[in-house]
């Protein structure tokens, strides 16, 4: 294994929990907009219909991806530029 990407490994680990976070807070604004009666629904909540579960679930997972994506390719970037080497 190459030695950037060993060093990198704790930066990634440290980059995705930022990301989790990030994802998080976006999803509820998102969520607001959509719907301004409240939280979003989970998979078990009995007073919530199928609709409202699915798109909830889908938005979440698509902003989670875009956003997990977006912080493992800025920090790949960042340690390119900081050590000439890609960490993939």
């Amino acid at each position: 294994m190459k030695a950037s990407k060993v060093a990198y490994k704790p930066v990634g680990l440290a980059m995705g929990a930022l990301s989790g976070l990030i994802a998080g807070t976006l999803f509820k604004q998102a969520w607001k907009l959509m719907d301004a009666t409240g939280d979003a629904p989970d998979a078990t909540d009995e007073d919530r219909t199928w609709k409202e579960v699915l798109i909830a679930a889908a938005l979440q997972g698509a902003i989670f991806a875009a956003v997990k994506a977006a912080v493992d390719r800025a920090g790949a970037t960042a340690t390119r530029r900081m050590t000439g080497t890609w960490p993939g």
